[in-house]
């Protein structure tokens, strides 16, 4: 797999979902760190990609720019158009090639490794270079790894056939509620790359039975988190190093740097300073933040100790040795004491917080008491009178409970610790300077004026 292009698509992907055309293709480039032409190549990659998912049927337009094709409206979230970048998987063109001779020879009857590679030699167009047979043997390898294919029990030579048992063996009703269930849990459910990856496979067998009916649209979802998609191409590598106990190395590139990519150097004449920094970490956990859609990997440095990333601003991801086990397990005991009170990650001093919250308006449903019961984590709720409640809880430091507070709005007050409570006042009165007149003698017109 060209790993630094699919490095370089998921920055490239990045930058468009955020910022939303405000860029133009320079000021792309310097914020990806790479060239204008570089800049200009991937553009035209990616949209090569996408006019091979598109479905016809869907009356996307696929010569459209990209920058559009990336503004999510509502009735465009049921195909979320970053996962066009895993369907493509950033193969190279002989990949892509030998993979589609394979799985159609696998069609009719399980194959051996030579047959595969005769078939290959065969139906590969003349000017792709053929294959030998360890190529053919890895390719296998890796379908097999991903679920695609399996091999046939027996003896050498080992046969392979094609994994599809569960569109094979389910009537078109049953596949149908299938996809329905494969569908919202992909939606509302993490990691869910590749449940939108079966929910695709599903509906193309669903197409058989039901041609002519839009039955495989029956929801729709506002999907808010770009970078949820596009870091889960880092999420089964850590997962993997994490099961094996190995060691990982990346470049990383921090939330406040001014760039968020930096392409590799193959030319010693234009040798220019990375703008992200190599680390090499055991990684222990990861997690997954809610509320900003963000995931962080947990590791273990050496010197530093416990450190954690954010995993949008990691690259080139590389597995590297494994240490010992009971190793692993002693740092993942430690690392579950020290985050013990963490709300989210954080391992700073440990404080108690306390918080009054107010009821809705007498005769509507109390949906704030609900919300604080349902993701106020290990904290305890006291009643106070019939308009209030009390909330209390231990945390490692505030900077992370303090944007959940803050989205309580006027329904929320902060009573310890002081300088919580004093951080909470000057943002508020920073967030009332915005809505203040600019000029007090601007006189509003009727329809101007606000009530």
């Amino acid at each position: 797999m060209a790993k630094e292009s699919f490095d370089k698509e998921i920055q490239f992907l990045r930058m468009l979902s955020l910022t939303n055309g405000a860029y133009n293709r320079k000021q792309y480039a310097e914020r990806l760190g790479i060239s204008v032409h570089t800049f200009d190549k991937t553009t035209r990659r990616l949209k090569e990609i996408m006019q091979t998912v598109v479905d016809p049927r869907s009356g996307s337009e696929p010569s459209k720019e990209m920058t559009d094709l990336v503004r999510f409206q509502y009735g465009e979230t049921a195909e979320p158009m970053l996962l066009f970048l895993y369907r493509a998987k950033s193969m190279k063109e002989t990949e892509v090639q030998r993979l589609s001779v394979i799985l159609h020879t696998l069609q009719g009857s399980a194959l051996t490794a030579m047959e595969l590679l005769d078939a290959c030699c065969a139906d590969l167009p003349e000017e792709l270079a053929l294959p030998d047979e360890k190529t053919i043997r890895t390719d296998l390898k890796y379908l097999e790894e991903v679920g695609v294919i399996r091999k046939e029990s027996g003896g050498r030579p080992y046969r392979y056939m094609l994994q599809q048992d569960v569109l094979t063996k389910l009537t078109a009703q049953e596949q149908l509620e299938l996809y329905d269930f494969v569908d919202i849990m992909a939606n509302t459910q993490v990691p869910s790359v590749q449940g939108y990856l079966l929910r695709d496979s599903l509906k193309k067998a669903i197409a058989t039975s039901y041609p002519e009916q839009e039955v495989t649209e029956p929801f729709i979802y506002k999907y808010h988190y770009y970078s949820r998609i596009l870091d889960e191409a880092h999420l089964y590598t850590l997962l993997s190093a994490i099961r094996q106990c190995k060691r990982v190395q990346f470049v990383y590139f921090p939330p406040k740097k001014p760039s968020s990519y930096s392409s590799q150097n193959t030319n010693p004449r234009f040798e220019r300073e990375a703008g992200g920094h190599a680390n090499r970490i055991l990684p222990l956990e990861v997690v997954y933040d809610h509320q900003y859609g963000r995931w962080y990997v947990i590791g273990y440095q050496g010197r530093r100790g416990f450190v954690k990333f954010r995993m949008e601003g990691i690259t080139q991801m590389e597995e590297l040795d494994a240490v010992d086990a009971a190793y692993m397990l002693e740092l993942k005991q430690q690392w579950a004491e020290a985050s013990r009170y963490s709300w989210l990650v954080d391992t700073a001093n440990t404080v108690t917080v306390q918080v009054r919250f107010f009821h809705p308006e007498s005769g509507q449903r109390n949906f704030i008491l609900d919300r604080v019961r349902l993701q106020g984590q290990w904290g305890t709720i006291t009643p106070e009178t019939d308009h209030t409640f009390l909330y209390e809880i231990r945390v490692n430091g505030t900077t992370e409970i303090k944007p959940w507070l803050r989205s309580f709005g006027s329904s929320c007050e902060v009573i310890a610790p002081h300088r919580l409570r004093q951080e909470m006042i000057k943002e508020w009165k920073e967030i009332a300077q915005y809505y203040e007149s600019v000029r007090e003698d601007v006189q509003l017109s009727d329809h101007d004026e606000i009530e």
